[in-house]
């Protein structure tokens, strides 16, 4: 059997676990950080964006697109995170993040998570496959050294990525 690179045909819940996936990782956001992330979603994702993170008192937005898998999946299983993005509607700048995310669904917990942002995804993925797409390729494992390790984050650590993001953009704009 060929993998199927279309997540959502492969099963008829897929779309709504990717979207309690985007609650999770929003949620869980909001909690670390004490209510100093907030978190917008779009009622229409036709650009890419599913959630968008504001720091409490600054205009800087952090736009990410995500990707997630779950642990029931068979590339999950085996330490390995794969995902593709459509190039057709993939446009990358300043203040878009791609968040990739593997989800135990046992927890109800993020597992791990890459958070990239979206000018350094272009540059690293070779061009789109014969669909179109760009794929995204990560190992799970701690002790990995794949070339998508400096983005590979713990659940903990998400959030405060986050933040860090919304920073480094909020001096951006500053400039």
């Amino acid at each position: 059997m060929s993998y199927d690179e279309d997540y959502l045909d492969k099963s008829p819940a897929a779309a709504r676990m990717g979207k309690a996936a985007e609650y999770l990782v929003a949620a869980s956001s909001i909690l670390a950080t004490r209510g100093e992330l907030n978190v917008s979603t779009s009622l229409v994702d036709d650009e890419g964006v599913d959630l968008v993170f504001h720091r409490r008192g600054s205009s800087a937005t952090l736009a990410v697109q995500v990707k997630a898998r779950m642990s029931t999946g068979t590339q999950v299983q085996q330490g390995r995170l794969m995902a593709f993005v459509r190039s057709q509607t993939f446009q990358p700048r300043t203040g878009l993040d791609m968040l990739f995310v593997a989800v135990d669904v046992e927890r109800g917990a993020i597992m791990t998570a890459w958070l990239i942002p979206s000018g350094t995804f272009r540059e690293m993925v070779t061009e789109p496959n014969s669909v179109g797409r760009f794929r995204f390729s990560a190992s799970m494992k701690s002790d990995s050294k794949d070339r998508w390790t400096p983005f590979r984050l713990t659940a903990a650590e998400l959030p405060r990525r986050i933040l860090v993001r919304l920073s480094e953009l909020a001096k951006t704009a500053a400039e």
